[in-house]
């Protein structure tokens, strides 16, 4: 089954920074014909294995930073990626562009035509924070968090792909047994939609490693079975061990992440990109969590199922 993907901008990650690129890509996401930016993510997404090193590092930062690469500069970009500018202009070559400028200009022509309030409003709080005079009040902190959440679901509404979903959604209604991984900030995710899942006719673990048990929380599954596996960068290792089990068990794996290069997306039979809204550092799990549960309606509403809340009986004494 083609993995596709809910299109979308991912986190920044700290300039400088190497990262081991992939050995492999799913089929990319269906472009969008009308939209260049989209149309040019997908065709570096399909020559991405036969890039040089130096090149794919570049190609992963413009697929995580396209919203700021209108404005980035040469030697940013290459210091960012640890390569010399001359690769980023290399690299913009590769994909039929006179240099660095003229690819460049794609991505500002798509923001000016793209601009909404919501996105608008999102600069505003970038703003205040970089500006801040004085100690913010509790309230104004609530309010850059509340605007960059409501930013962030104005995007994941206005890229929502259909057919990526409805995959996701067919994997997780053939399985038997599903497994459900997520750690650290991911966990509060995985534990809600594991909690969600509970409610239907379908057998549900949330591996959660309790005593280090990760791997032997997984030991049992096999074909006909599915993990659920959400991570952002940088990327739990125990999920990433956990999902390449699952493949080697036979699972289909449902993953939620943040980029179609990241290291669990080659092993996805069906991926869901999920960019979030950030304020002070700190990344919104908004749209994660809103996903999570919009699978589990879904996956209930496929099934037929009758959703009810188990009633508190008020102890647990038979």
């Amino acid at each position: 089954m083609d993995a596709r993907a809910l299109k979308t901008r991912a986190g920044a990650r700290p300039p400088g920074r190497r990262v081991a690129p992939p050995t492999a890509l799913p089929p990319p996401a269906r472009a969008n014909p009308a939209d260049p930016v989209e149309a040019l993510i997908a065709r570096i997404a399909t020559d991405y294995d036969t890039l040089p090193a130096r090149l794919k590092s570049v190609a992963r930062y413009v697929e995580q930073h396209r919203a700021s690469l209108m404005v980035d500069r040469v030697g940013d970009i290459a210091e960012r990626c640890g390569v010399h500018p001359s690769a980023v202009v290399r690299f913009a070559q590769r994909f039929g562009y006179s240099g660095f400028s003229q690819m460049q200009q794609v991505f500002r022509t798509q923001w000016s035509e793209s601009a909404a309030p919501q996105s608008t409003y999102q600069q505003r709080i970038r703003r205040l924070v970089a500006e801040r005079r004085g100690a913010l009040t509790p309230g104004a902190v609530a309010r850059e968090f509340i605007g960059a959440s409501a930013a962030g679901l104005a995007e994941l509404a206005r890229d929502f792909d259909d057919a990526s979903f409805a995959a996701a959604v067919g994997v997780l209604e053939r399985a038997e047994h599903i497994y459900v991984v997520g750690v650290r900030r991911s966990y509060p995710v995985a534990a809600y939609i594991t909690y969600a899942l509970q409610h239907i006719e379908k057998r549900v673990q949330l591996v959660d490693g309790t005593g280090g048990m990760v791997m032997e929380q997984v030991r049992s599954i096999g074909p006909g079975d599915a993990v659920i596996a959400i991570s952002f960068t940088p990327y739990g290792k125990e999920t990433q061990a956990c999902v390449r089990h699952a493949r080697r068990s036979g699972a289909k794996v449902l993953v939620l992440t943040d980029s179609r290069m990241a290291p669990l997306a080659r092993h996805a039979h069906a991926l869901l990109l999920v960019h979030e809204g950030s304020a002070f550092a700190f990344r919104s799990l908004t749209n994660t969590l809103c996903i999570g549960q919009a699978l589990f309606v879904a996956l209930a509403y496929r099934l037929e199922s009758s959703v009810e809340e188990h009633r508190y009986r008020g102890d647990y004494d038979d």
